[in-house]
Formats: structure tokens, C-alpha cells, sequence
């Protein structure tokens, strides 16, 4: 190991604890939903929030990117956006008189991207956004544009105010390595909330991080070990998708590249050099989630994909 990820390695915990700190500044409670964020990060997916209007999705992303350092950008998602309004587009200026063709950057271009209420992007935008996720590259007529690492979409989306949307389809789904369910804060949390965002003083964070040290912390979260015995488990846990009674379709293998790699950043980031049992159990939820599909009659008795999860966890 270089001298380098050596020293980020041995500064992780002191890192880690550092940007839960800022952001205790400004999110008040919701720690599980803030660690799978950080896994993500770590793990280096993209993210899906959802939750019910007005539980702070888009302040924690925005506290998340202010806290890593990293360039940030919001897309605010309506039926009339256009792809051209994402990846950006190509114009024509005039320089010493002759005519030149400039291409201008769209807010894709940027290391943490907010897709806010991507359901009410049309199929068409939201397919834009496919080769970025999975490529990390932008192409606009013949060229081809890298986009800058670290990078992540973080989408968020309500489960209600469904009129007028544009579900995401089983292949962009697949695409987010996590969906994470953001629920009401608890009563002691609220009156906090309440406390904090009524008075004159708003709170702010700084930044603990720098990109190269980001950078350096998804290799050393690829470099924690891992049992081949829970490399299995994670295996036949998602293998077990795919036969379960009460599911159409079951997973695919970029599930399984998932859930290892997601158990891997939880155990970094609770200051461990090893992968338990218990970080392959937590993260299957948020791993598994958007890409089970139940079966009608599982969908007509009310049957939850998580509750699926729990009977497979259970079961392997």
C-alpha cells in the first residue's frame, strides 16, 4: 500500500466521525440514512432517496456535498426537461469572425448531481442520465465527454403526488447501487428542528474532506477484506431473489457486486478491516429493494419488498 493511502487509511476514523459532526450541524437525527448515504459514497453508487415532501432530502444532499468539498449541482426534474438541459449542448460563437462550435456544459458535469423528483422526468431525460451513471461519460453528437471523478447522482423521489409522473424503468433502477426511505423524525427530533431553523442564526458546515482524500478512501474501502464465506452468503442471498415465492423477477449480479461492496464500506466506516455477517444483512435492504419485483398477488396482499428481504435473510 502507498505511503499516501496509508495516511488516509490511518486518518479514516478521525474523517469519518468528522463529517457526521458537521452534519449533525445542520440534519437532526436520520444516523441510518446518513450512513447509507456514506456507504455509497464510499462504495462509489449512485443513491435513491424517498421519502414524503419536506423531510430534508435535498438539504442533506446539499450538506453532504458542502461537507466532502465536491462540486455540486441540482437538476430540478419537470416533464418538459430535455436531455439537452442535463448533459448540455453545443453552440455556435462568433470569434474573429469566423464561426466556431463551443460545447457548454450541463449540470451533469459536476461531482455530486441532484436529480430532485426524478419520476416527473420524462422516459426520454431520464434516459440521458444512463450513460452517465454507468459510463461516467457524456456523449453529444460525435464527441465523448468524461465526466470528473468522484462522481454520483443522488435522486430523490415522493412515494405520493404520483400524478404526472414517469416511474423509473427496472433498467435505471438497477443503476442506483442503494435506495434508501427516509421517515418523520421522532418527537425529541422535531421540536429540535423546530429550535434550530426558527431562530436567526442558520447553520452551516465546513469542508472535512478533499477530493484526492475521497478519492483515496473508495480504493481503501475496495481493499477491506472479506470472507469467502460471506462472499457466498451475499451470493446466495442474491441468487435467492430469483426463485423466492411471491417475486416476479428477481436480481441481477450487479446486485451481488453491490451488496459486497456496499458490506465493505459499512465495515470501513464503523472503523473495522473486516466484513461481518451483520453489514450484509444491513445493507441487503437498501441494495435489494428497488430491484425486486413482487408478483401480483404479493403487490394485491400488501407484501413490502423489505418484508421480502427480511424472509431471505432469514431463510439463507
Amino acid at each position: 500500500m502507498r505511503d499516501d493511502l496509508i495516511n488516509v487509511y490511518n486518518d479514516a476514523p478521525a474523517i469519518f466521525e468528522t463529517i457526521r459532526s458537521e452534519i449533525d450541524k445542520v440534519v437532526v437525527g436520520q444516523k441510518k440514512v446518513i450512513e447509507q448515504i456514506l456507504v455509497g459514497i464510499l462504495a462509489g453508487g449512485h443513491i435513491l432517496l424517498e421519502s414524503n415532501p419536506g423531510l430534508g432530502k435535498t438539504l442533506l444532499i446539499k450538506t453532504i456535498a458542502q461537507t466532502t468539498g465536491l462540486d455540486f449541482s441540482r437538476i430540478q426534474c419537470t416533464p418538459d426537461l430535455m436531455p439537452a438541459d442535463i448533459t448540455g449542448t453545443t453552440i455556435i460563437e462568433d470569434v474573429d469572425g469566423t464561426k466556431e462550435f463551443r460545447f457548454e456544459q450541463g449540470p451533469i458535469f459536476a461531482n455530486i448531481v441532484l436529480a430532485d423528483e426524478i419520476n416527473r422526468a420524462s422516459p426520454r431525460t431520464q434516459s440521458a442520465m444512463l450513460e452517465a451513471m454507468q459510463e461516467k461519460q457524456v456523449t453529444v453528437g460525435k464527441n465523448t465527454y468524461k465526466l470528473d471523478e468522484p462522481f454520483f447522482i443522488l435522486a430523490t423521489q415522493n412515494p405520493i403526488e404520483m400524478e404526472g409522473t414517469f416511474p423509473l424503468p427496472e433498467a435505471q433502477l438497477d443503476r442506483f447501487l442503494l435506495k434508501v426511505y427516509i421517515d418523520y423524525p421522532s418527537l425529541e427530533e422535531e421540536y429540535k428542528i423546530a429550535e434550530m431553523y426558527t431562530g436567526h442564526q442558520v447553520p452551516t458546515v465546513s469542508r472535512v474532506v478533499t477530493k484526492r482524500e475521497l478519492l483515496s478512501l473508495q480504493q481503501l474501502t475496495r481493499d477491506i477484506p472479506i470472507s469467502d464465506d460471506l462472499k457466498m452468503a451475499a451470493i446466495k442471498i442474491v441468487v435467492a431473489t430469483r426463485s423466492w415465492d411471491g417475486v416476479e423477477y428477481g436480481v441481477s449480479p450487479r446486485a451481488s457486486i453491490g451488496l459486497t461492496l456496499a458490506a465493505k464500506a459499512r465495515a470501513f466506516l464503523q472503523g473495522r478491516d473486516y466484513v461481518s455477517r451483520e453489514d450484509l444483512d444491513i445493507m441487503a435492504y437498501p441494495i435489494l429493494r428497488h430491484r425486486i419485483i413482487l408478483s401480483f398477488e404479493s403487490e394485491r396482499k400488501g407484501v413490502t419488498t423489505d418484508q421480502v428481504i427480511s424472509d431471505i435473510l432469514k431463510g439463507v
